[in-house]
């Protein structure tokens, strides 16, 4: 589709009362899902995170990497259990765990962030003692699957203040220094309260919240912590999207400013969402 130079003045135009809203602030980005495995909307996306840099703000990737591990254990011969939606990570699976995500899918995303023009910092919640942890199962069923128990941002905070991009691996690092296996939505979440971020975007491969998952035309634009509940009751809020919504009630009840459940399947969602006034996907607001 051709543009025309005054309709790029005019897009331009448009996200000038963004970026000068948002210059300064902090965005975490839990990025996820088809943005991740496509090589296209891979690349779209690490421009969206650059260029987010380079207009003033301050972008914060916490990612995850659960069709990579899949890859890694099939390959190994490990089998894969899941309960509720969570991976069983007994020893031999959290060291592929730690690998996969520490080390491939964290390095290629600075890569990429740094073939797009950026600069980048990988890390994993064991670095700088960012995530501490604790067994999300109390009966051990689960393994080595843990949940935050709080978040240490100094490493972070040193990573923006010298120009670099956070991205973030969702490892953390129990008493007894044991590594655990957290969800990266939860991860997300618990970064951008500690980091009093303005914004927390997650990168689904839904539209956002539907009214009808099998109308087009019902997707619920902004859905209020109050009405959670009732949602979640009535079966509208039902399966992988409960984490996602508990974690944007989490974030907006601990103090960041907006957050938003958006498709990643979307080439540039995240500048569709954060530069324009129509924006897309479900956002999630306190009262």
């Amino acid at each position: 589709m051709y543009v025309s130079a005054m309709e790029k003045a005019e897009i331009l135009v448009e996200a000038l009362p963004y970026i000068k809203d948002f210059y300064g602030r902090r965005v975490v980005i839990k990025y996820g899902g088809a943005a991740m495995t496509d090589c296209e909307l891979k690349q779209k996306v690490m421009q969206d995170i650059v260029l987010m840099k380079f207009v003033g703000m301050h972008p914060i990737v916490v990612h995850g990497g659960g069709p990579e591990i899949n890859q890694m254990l099939s390959r190994l011969g490990i089998k894969s259990e899941f309960v509720n939606g969570f991976r069983v990570t007994d020893a031999a699976t959290m060291e592929i765990v730690e690998m996969v995500l520490g080390g491939k899918v964290n390095k290629e995303i600075v890569a990429g962030i740094h073939a797009s023009g950026g600069k980048a910092v990988g890390i994993s919640g064991k670095d700088g003692a960012l995530i501490q942890a604790r067994p999300a199962d109390g009966s051990g069923r689960m393994g080595f699957v843990g949940e935050v128990q709080c978040v240490n941002p100094e490493l972070i905070e040193k990573v923006i203040e010298n120009g670099y991009i956070p991205v973030i691996a969702p490892i953390g690092l129990g008493e007894e220094q044991q590594s655990y296996n957290i969800n990266a939505d939860l991860v997300a979440a618990a970064i951008a309260v500690s980091m009093k971020a303005d914004k927390l975007v997650l990168l689904t491969d839904v539209p956002g919240l539907m009214m009808n998952p099998a109308d087009s035309n019902s997707l619920i634009s902004v859905l209020k912590v109050s009405e959670v509940e009732n949602y979640v009751k009535e079966g509208i809020i039902a399966g992988g999207m409960v984490p996602k919504v508990q974690c944007c009630v989490e974030a907006v009840t601990g103090g960041v400013g907006r957050t938003h459940i958006i498709d990643g399947r979307v080439p540039h969602s995240i500048l569709l969402e954060v530069f324009t006034d129509e924006g897309i996907g479900t956002m999630v607001v306190n009262e």
